[in-house]
Order: C-alpha cells, then sequence, then structure tokens
C-alpha cells in the first residue's frame, strides 16, 4: 500500500513545539515505521520546517513531501486548499490518506480514500469554552471532515458517542483506538531536578496541574478551591499550610484572567507559573509533586493524566467525559463543578500519605496498558482494511 499521512501538525512553524495533535501525529508515525517496512509511507509536512527536523522520518520506506504553496494560503485560503492542496494529494497516487486532526482539513476535491482522527469535540460538547470564531470553525470543518473520511478513529469510546450525537456518524465508521504513553515518563531523565525546580521558582512542597491555561480546564474554581483549602488550614491553627500551586502549560484564550484572581483570593505568593514545558524537564516536575490535579470541564481523551500515573504521581481529576474510561480506578475522581470538592480531594491526598501510595500504584499499573506500537498497529489495520 500506498499510505499518505498529513505531518503538518508536527513541528509546524505556526504553532511552535508539537503539542495535542503534533505530539499523537509524531509518535504514531514513528511507531508505523517502527512496525512497518512493508507498505509505503508519504509523509506531508509545511513547506517551512527545517531539513533537520524532518531527518529522523528519513526511512527507505518513506517519501517526504512538502506543501510547496503555503504562503499562498493567507491570500487565497479557500482556492489554495482545494486547488492546489487537492493537486498536491493526488498526484502521489495514495492508496489512503490519514489526516491525523480534523483541524488539517481534506480538500473536499480529493477523490481517494480518507481516515481521520478525532480526539476531541469540544466544539459541540462544551462550546461555551472556545472563543467564538474558533468555536464556528471548528465545527465547520469536524462537520465536513467527519462526512468525507471512509472511517474516523476516536480516541476514546466517550468520543464515539460524541461522533454519533453531534454529527449522526454511524457506529460502523468509527474506530476507537487509544493512543500510546511515550516511555520517558517510565523512566528518569538525565538532569539535575534541583535545577529544574530552581528554574521555575518552587521552593518547597507543590500541587502539580499541567495543561493550557485555559476556561476548559477549570482553572478558576482550582484557584477557588486551594484558596478556601489555605483559609481553612490557616483558621484551623493546627498546622501550616505550607504548599505551592504550580500552573505548568502555556496560556490560552483568556488566560490573562487567572492574573487578577490569584491577585483577589490572595494567592499572589502561593501560585508558580512555568509557561510551556519542553522534554525532560517534564518527568522531574511530576515526580517531585505532592500529588497532579486536573479538574478539567472536558477531556476528549486526558494523556496528561497518563503521564502523572507513569511517574507514579497520585492524581485528581474530574469525573467527566472521557476521563474515567482512560484512568478508571487509578485516581481521585471529583465533581468539576464543585468547588469544596476540588478542595476536600486535596485535603485528603495532603493529610493521607496512604492514599496517595495506594493511587501512585494503581495510576502506575493502569499507564503500562498504553502502548504506541498497539496503537500503530491498531491504526495499520484500518489503513490495510480500506484496500
Amino acid at each position: 500500500m500506498r499510505i499518505g499521512i498529513d505531518a503538518r501538525t508536527i513541528l509546524s512553524p505556526e504553532k511552535g513545539d508539537a503539542i495535542g495533535a503534533g505530539h499523537y501525529t509524531y509518535q504514531l508515525i514513528r511507531h508505523l515505521l517502527k512496525i512497518d517496512q512493508k507498505n509505503e509511507y508519504v509523509l506531508f509536512f509545511d513547506f517551512r520546517v527545517r531539513e533537520k527536523d524532518i531527518k529522523k522520518f528519513t526511512k527507505p520506506n518513506v517519501k517526504i513531501k512538502f506543501y510547496p504553496f503555503s504562503d499562498y494560503k493567507k491570500y487565497l485560503p479557500g482556492m489554495y486548499n482545494e486547488i492546489l492542496g487537492t493537486a498536491t494529494l493526488q498526484r502521489e497516487n495514495l492508496d489512503v490518506l490519514h489526516s491525523t486532526s480534523y483541524s488539517s482539513r481534506i480538500p473536499t476535491g480529493y477523490q481517494g480514500k480518507t481516515i481521520v482522527t478525532f480526539q476531541d469535540m469540544i466544539m459541540y460538547h462544551a462550546p461555551q469554552y472556545l472563543p467564538q470564531v474558533k468555536r464556528l470553525r471548528e465545527k465547520t470543518v469536524a462537520k465536513l471532515m467527519a462526512k468525507k473520511a471512509d472511517k474516523i478513529i476516536a480516541s476514546s469510546n466517550s468520543l464515539k458517542d460524541e461522533l454519533n450525537r453531534y454529527l449522526g456518524v454511524p457506529e460502523e465508521r468509527v474506530e476507537v483506538i487509544y493512543s500510546g504513553l511515550d516511555k520517558r515518563f517510565f523512566e528518569t531523565p538525565d538532569v539535575d531536578a534541583k535545577k529544574v525546580l530552581e528554574k521555575f521558582g518552587i521552593n518547597g512542597k507543590y500541587i502539580l496541574f499541567l495543561g493550557t491555561l485555559e476556561p476548559s480546564k477549570n482553572i478558576t474554581r482550582m484557584l477557588q478551591a486551594f484558596a478556601k483549602l489555605k483559609e481553612e488550614y490557616k483558621n484551623s491553627g493546627n498546622k501550616k499550610f505550607e504548599y505551592q500551586l504550580v500552573l505548568a502549560g502555556k496560556k490560552g484564550w483568556l488566560s490573562e484572567e487567572y492574573i487578577q484572581i490569584i491577585k483577589d483570593l490572595g494567592l499572589s505568593k502561593d501560585i508558580v507559573f512555568t509557561g510551556y514545558i519542553i522534554g525532560d524537564e517534564l518527568v522531574p516536575l511530576f515526580k517531585n509533586s505532592e500529588f497532579f490535579i486536573m479538574p478539567s470541564l472536558y477531556e476528549g481523551f486526558g494523556m496528561t493524566v497518563l503521564e502523572a500515573f507513569a511517574t507514579k504521581t497520585p492524581a485528581i481529576i474530574s469525573n467527566v467525559s472521557s476521563l474515567p474510561e482512560i484512568a478508571k480506578d487509578g485516581a481521585l475522581y471529583v465533581n468539576p463543578l464543585s468547588v469544596d470538592e476540588i478542595k476536600d480531594a486535596m485535603k485528603k491526598f495532603i493529610e493521607d500519605g496512604n492514599l496517595r501510595s495506594t493511587y501512585k500504584e494503581k495510576g502506575f499499573a493502569i499507564a503500562q496498558k498504553f502502548d504506541w506500537d498497539e496503537t500503530a498497529k491498531k491504526t495499520l489495520e484500518i489503513y490495510e482494511s480500506l484496500k
């Protein structure tokens, strides 16, 4: 087979380091090339990606193809994608084309067999957590891609149900394939953990949140819960509250509001913003935290939870969308709409070391079940089913 994969989410000059769909695309391609030397692969990149960044994908059965007209997109967005995009893809005589994100739109004029991966449906399930322009664009593109795809890969059963509910996609057109987990989270990196913590101004015990700072992550209620917990300790007079809340991740939509909320709650000295975390800094941040918290209002999969599990970091997470499906009994669950429930869960973990230890082991056992080789194998089976 001649398999095309849209790899433009990897190392995108417009989006910076690979996150989300970019990480999924990178790991999927890497493991497909590891397990499959029989089929031919054509990988489509943005033409501005540096040559040294794609050398790792160079294999005898791989052809690297660039979208040569990317600069014209800003002038002719519709025409660019339809005419030039179609021509670029059609020229490769692919047996199947895989778009690893519905946002990487396949031109409607392209006539070959297609597969599209969906990793969330937030624009339908929780549209209030997106800017209006983005929400409308995401809905439009998702609807087009769901209709066009011969097969859809969903990252969870929860998401498969949403595809049926919101877009009417029949069950037989959707295959659920869980993403794998990067093996580095099971390992201890060769970095000085103390220097990593000092770099970000972390100077004692801390609770870790990791993710884009945006409304869907429920940051405001998490801050309110942390403030109530601090106040509770202060009023009790029995124990000193000595925790920082570390917010690790890039700033997203409306993130500037969190600065004022932190000031209003009297938490300016207790909150640490790290910005986007890269590479080997992630593992020591997890391992040295007291516990991880992610009270999201919506998650299509929940990869960050698995990363916490792999580093034996006990986790508090929401009981919504895909999270119970992915995390099973490996985390302490909360209702994300209840500030008191989030606060009480944090207090339980702070005061009960045995409870934290129990969740460390439960989570670690679950994390070991998510393997990229298995993800690649199941994805390859879908490619071959469309011969």
